[in-house]
């Protein structure tokens, strides 16, 4: 604010209210009790986590609409059945509320957009269908601590590294070590988790794990059951 010559006050950049909150300053108050959502299997999103998601189909294209006229909040959740193709699959009750934080409309009239995870969801009850998406009532409450910058991780880094190592090998698939090495522990619990191949239950296992800790012991587990059930020398 600053004060003219003639006396009046001036509001700066600064004054201009924000219709939602800045990311770092979110808090449950502003989690709506309602969320359109984004049921995709295989689509894990972790808070602190960015999912980049191809957006074609009309009901979902209406729900990006809609979320951008409003708070830029989606729900991303896995059905429970990766094989069901029915119009209304049967849906886990935990998942990640995202904002969207990217996105950009191509000439098709689809859309390219990245979500940033904010916290984990659990659905109370689904509501009426909108526009052909479907509405979930929502409590957050649980996960209030996925809002909070997380301090040291329980890791047992070198052996997760180690596990990590016989998995990818395995199955013939490749990583850059160099940016793994680079990763705080507490990056490296989201990257990892969202971009291992692992089933529907195996991802939601690791999205419903209480903390960041229990994600990598979770994760470490799944890890080495898989590479021991795939290892033709076992």
């Amino acid at each position: 604010m600053t004060l003219s010559q003639e006396g009046f006050v001036h509001g700066g950049e600064d004054d201009v209210p924000r219709r939602i909150p800045r990311l770092q300053d979110i808090t449950l108050a502003d989690v709506p009790a309602r969320v359109g959502l984004f049921p995709l299997p295989g689509a894990l999103l972790l808070p602190g986590g960015k999912l980049p998601l191809n957006v074609f189909e009309p009901r979902y294209v209406a729900l990006l609409e809609d979320a951008l006229a409003s708070n830029r909040l989606i729900g991303m959740i896995q059905p429970r059945d990766e094989d069901d193709d029915s119009a209304q699959p049967p849906l886990h009750h935990v998942g990640c509320l995202g904002r969207i934080t990217s996105f950009n409309e191509r000439t098709d009239g689809t859309f390219a957009m990245t979500l940033s995870g904010l916290l984990r969801f659990r659905i109370l009850r689904e509501g009426t269908e909108e526009r052909g998406y479907r509405i979930a009532h929502i409590d957050a409450s649980g996960f209030a601590a996925d809002l909070v910058e997380t301090g040291d991780v329980a890791l047992d880094r070198d052996r997760l590294i180690d596990s990590l190592r016989r998995y990818l090998d395995l199955h013939n698939l490749h990583t850059s070590w160099n940016a793994i090495e680079e990763m705080e522990d507490d990056a490296l619990m989201v990257v990892l988790p969202m971009l291992v191949p692992f089933t529907v239950d195996e991802k939601q296992s690791l999205l419903e794990a209480e903390t960041i800790g229990d994600r990598a012991a979770v994760l470490i587990s799944l890890l080495d059951d898989l590479s021991e059930a795939d290892d033709p020398e076992d």
